[in-house]
Order: C-alpha cells, then structure tokens, then sequence
C-alpha cells in the first residue's frame, strides 16, 4: 500500500507560521502525498510552491464549527477555487443538525456543492458530536446534497476518527470517505483504508509513511 496517495498533509492549527506552512508544502512535494490541507490565506502561495508537482490544494470553509452562514460559505468557497484550491473541506452546520433541522443541513451543503461545481466537497460531520442516529442522517444528507466525501472530524474536538464511523459510512452511502483527527499510527491509518477510507486527513503524514513514533501534538 502506497500511503502517502491517500494523505491530504494537514495544518490548521491557528498559531502555525509561514515558515511551518513552508515545511508542509516541501514535505508534500518530497513525499508525493495526495494533496494539502491549508487555511485559505495560504492558498496562493501554497499555489507557487506546489505547481511544479501533483500536489493538490484543500482548504477549509466554515471551520471548525460549521456555523458560518451558508452564503459566507459559498463566498469563501469561490474565492479559495478561483485562487488555486482543488478541493473545500466544510464543516456541516452543527447546531442544524443538532436542532433536528435536517433540511437547513441538507441545503446548507447543497449550496456550496453548486459553487464547487466539478472540485471535489467533502463535508466534515464532526461524529463526535452526534449521536448514532445523528450520524446515520447526516451522512444521508451529505449524499443527498451532493458531496463528494464524507470526513469524520476537523481535528479540534473531543474525539477523531473512529473505526465504527468509517464502517456507518460505508453501510450507509456510496460516498468517499475521509478519516482525519488522531490517527496515531501506521496500522490505524491501514485499518481506515482497508474500512473504506479513501483519503486520511493528518499532519503527521511524514511520520505515518515512514512508520515512526508520531508527536503528541496530534491532527
């Protein structure tokens, strides 16, 4: 297994400096991960420092709470597309979900896929904040909307990815599925690719594909 192709190689963390964003892109570029995962305000550079490579470029919208109105959404989403990014990684509207208002969810969702147009959407349910049958609706909304993938975790809350959610995804929908948050080791990432992750969201790409002991900072 080739890991580093499932790798979106992340940094979110909200006192990273350039010179860390800097160290991510050449990481990515020396390790051929799939792509990275980056606030918008590095999309631009993450552009220059990445064009003479596969790389692709994610950032995140509506992070880390999902509660950003839907148009703040979709403005944010065009502007990181026509700026370079490939991919948008949204955090759904938790307090909808919470709220049992499904419909706003699905909608919500539904109108970034249409500024995404053909760019991939994955949509981050943060798991550890819902129920099981929480989970069960979210992830048909997230297929009903449009999205592409469906991610577990944005890496800042209570938990990360967990085996069982990877599983509900992939009995519950035919959406690509992304793991991200806390995957400690080598054999934890095989076990999300071999559930049905098709992407691993992670900033401890370097460590994962080289099997070493990962930091306590973890993503």
């Amino acid at each position: 297994m080739n890991l580093a192709n499932y790798i979106d190689h992340t940094l979110l963390k909200p006192e990273a400096c350039i010179e860390d964003y800097q160290k991510l892109f050449d990481e990515a570029v020396e390790h051929k991960f799939f792509s990275v995962c980056v606030p918008s305000m590095m999309i631009p550079t993450a552009k220059v420092s990445l064009k003479k490579s596969n790389v692709k470029i994610c950032t995140v919208v509506g992070f880390p709470h999902g509660n950003m109105s839907t148009e703040n959404k979709q403005n944010n989403s065009s502007w990181a597309l026509e700026n370079g990014a490939d991919e948008i990684d949204m955090v759904m509207n938790i307090s909808y979900a919470k709220s049992d208002r499904w419909d706003l969810v699905e909608k919500d969702i539904s109108l970034v896929k249409s500024v995404c147009k053909k760019n991939i959407l994955k949509v981050i349910i943060e798991t550890s904040s819902l129920t099981l049958e929480e989970k069960v609706k979210a992830t048909h909304c997230v297929e009903k909307a449009g999205a592409n993938f469906i991610k577990t975790s944005t890496g800042f809350a209570q938990a990360g990815a967990q085996l069982e959610d990877i599983l509900l995804f992939k009995n519950e929908s035919n959406l690509l599925i992304k793991a991200s948050g806390g995957i400690r080791d080598f054999e934890t990432a095989e076990k999300f690719i071999k559930a049905g992750a098709s992407r691993l969201g992670t900033s401890q790409g370097v460590a994962l594909v080289k099997q070493q002991p990962l930091s306590k900072d973890l993503y």
